[in-house]
């Protein structure tokens, strides 16, 4: 049975359920978006990077976890050159061992003006 979480994010625009579990297993996906608003943030890597990791970690206490239940990670960037900035933040907000993850690059992302997306997969 699936069970959405209420995160206190903004809701997405589409259908999308953006935080969800399944036993003990949780789904959370997230892009820079100011969790009260919904208004994507502006800025470089850096800056969207910590506001998407921020939600995805408001949205893993939601779940009644934190960071450190994250067992794997999928990120999605629209310029490689992008990867060291993100990976800088990311370093602020875990530690080892780190979740097991992917980097992509895409051609873009579906919200005009993001820079990344997030999915996570968390053992709660």
């Amino acid at each position: 049975m699936l069970e959405p979480i209420d995160t206190g994010i903004a809701p997405p625009k589409g259908p999308v359920t953006p935080t969800l579990r399944a036993g003990n297993l949780v789904w959370s996906a997230h892009i820079p978006k100011d969790p009260v608003t919904g208004a994507i943030v502006e800025g470089d890597i850096q800056t969207q990077t910590r506001q998407a990791l921020r939600n995805l970690e408001q949205a893993m206490r939601a779940a009644g976890g934190s960071l450190a239940n994250v067992a794997q990670m999928s990120i999605y960037l629209t310029d490689r050159a992008d990867s060291a900035g993100m990976n800088a933040v990311y370093t602020e907000f875990f530690t080892p061992p780190y979740p097991c993850r992917a980097t992509v690059v895409v051609k873009e992302l579906l919200s005009p003006g993001v820079r990344i997306e997030l999915v996570a997969t968390a053992v709660i």
